[in-house]
């Protein structure tokens, strides 16, 4: 449970970050991390028109420069867009100075007032940067489909354990996720739309 869904504590450290949002309404916030990549991202497209769902996608700069025609496909879809950094920084292992250069690197090819650190972890001083300037997005369930332990049953099980109303849910538009995410998102979205639950994009 501590790595589906996040412990007190960590959400201490990042007090102003957004890991869930109204629990009184029962409405999640798929979001999905690492894209835009034209061997995965179509397909999630695809899966989320099925079902008439909007999404959050949180792309790597660097892959929206590789592949501008996905990223357009993304936003003319519709969803929300976020910034991941330009090269999936993770934070404890770079200087504030070269992270924040990153982010504003990413930005100036997504545009958006979101952002999400990969990994989850921020240095003091990186976390102080994102949330003056951008709205920062951590999450209330990771899905874990980037796991190799874990098989499409499981990750569709984490789902099925933790959503809760509010829950911002994480999977990843990655070569990492699939072939799992073929399965698992379709019978998550299914299960949570069974349960009466609302899709929404991260206001």
């Amino acid at each position: 449970m501590i790595l589906e869904q996040p412990s007190l504590w960590l959400r201490l450290l990042y007090p102003k970050a957004l890991w869930r949002i109204n629990p009184t309404e029962r409405v999640v916030y798929l979001t999905f991390d690492d894209g835009p990549i034209p061997e995965v991202t179509p397909r999630v497209l695809e899966i989320l028109r099925n079902y008439g769902v909007k999404a959050t996608f949180f792309m790597v700069g660097d892959n929206v420069r590789k592949y501008p025609e996905v990223f357009e496909m993304v936003k003319s879809d519709g969803h929300r867009l976020g910034n991941h950094t330009f090269n999936h920084l993770g934070g404890i292992k770079h200087s504030t100075k070269d992270y924040v250069l990153n982010i504003h690197k990413a930005n100036a090819y997504i545009h958006s007032d979101l952002f999400r650190s990969p990994h989850g972890w921020l240095r003091h001083r990186q976390y102080y940067f994102p949330k003056r300037h951008y709205k920062l997005v951590m999450w209330d369930l990771v899905t874990r489909d980037y796991s190799k332990r874990l098989n499409a049953d499981d990750v569709f099980e984490n789902v099925r354990r933790y959503a809760r109303p509010g829950s911002i849910i994480t999977f990843h538009d990655s070569l990492r996720s699939v072939p799992k995410l073929w399965s698992a998102l379709p019978r998550s979205i299914e299960w949570l739309l069974a349960e009466g639950y609302e899709f929404r994009v991260i206001p």
